[in-house]
């Protein structure tokens, strides 16, 4: 089975009225499902695809979900996001760490948008299947994000059953 990210956005227990970046948020696979989880709080959508953009657009749209921002930047520059300094409670990078060049950079500016005691949930491949997924030389083992993590200001809290192809880490701001 692959990654449900409307079971993996129930592990992340948001509440409503939460302020959640989704970093590479793409066509929306967990923006949606996490506007429905935050109700009168907001999903920034961050994607650095404009065709992607409007796709999002376009599902959450027919999704009739209305509290998404969507925003065009780079999640890999410190400032990149548009987002203020300590404005979020969380920030998601599903499946993007494998196809990030500064890995470091992204984590920089979850860091920098994220409130003290924000959490960030990272979710990415275990390892290249054939064809499905990244490219071997790309995947990012769970062991190098928790080090990028760690030595980033980020407290590991615990691990979220992502699926059997991935793996799931929640970190907190200190």
């Amino acid at each position: 089975m692959f990654s449900d990210p409307q079971r993996n956005v129930t592990q992340f227990h948001l509440v409503p009225g939460a302020q959640v970046a989704d970093f590479g948020a793409g066509p929306g696979f967990y923006t949606i499902p996490l506007a429905r989880v935050v109700g009168g709080g907001k999903v920034h959508a961050i994607e650095v695809q404009k065709d992607m953009l409007a796709k999002l657009k376009s599902n959450a749209h027919g999704a009739h979900v209305t509290n998404v921002e969507y925003l065009w930047g780079d999640i890999e520059r410190v400032g990149g996001t548009h987002l203020a300094d300590g404005s979020m409670d969380a920030v998601v990078a599903a499946n993007i760490i494998f196809q990030v060049t500064d890995k470091a950079g992204m984590i920089k500016e979850a860091h920098r948008i994220l409130k003290t005691g924000g959490r960030i949930f990272l979710i990415d491949w275990k390892e290249s299947y054939g064809g499905i997924g990244p490219m071997a030389s790309q995947v990012v083992p769970e062991i190098k994000a928790k080090e990028l993590l760690d030595a980033h200001g980020f407290g590991f809290e615990r691990t979220i059953s992502a699926g059997e192809h991935h793996y799931g880490l929640v970190y907190k701001k200190k």
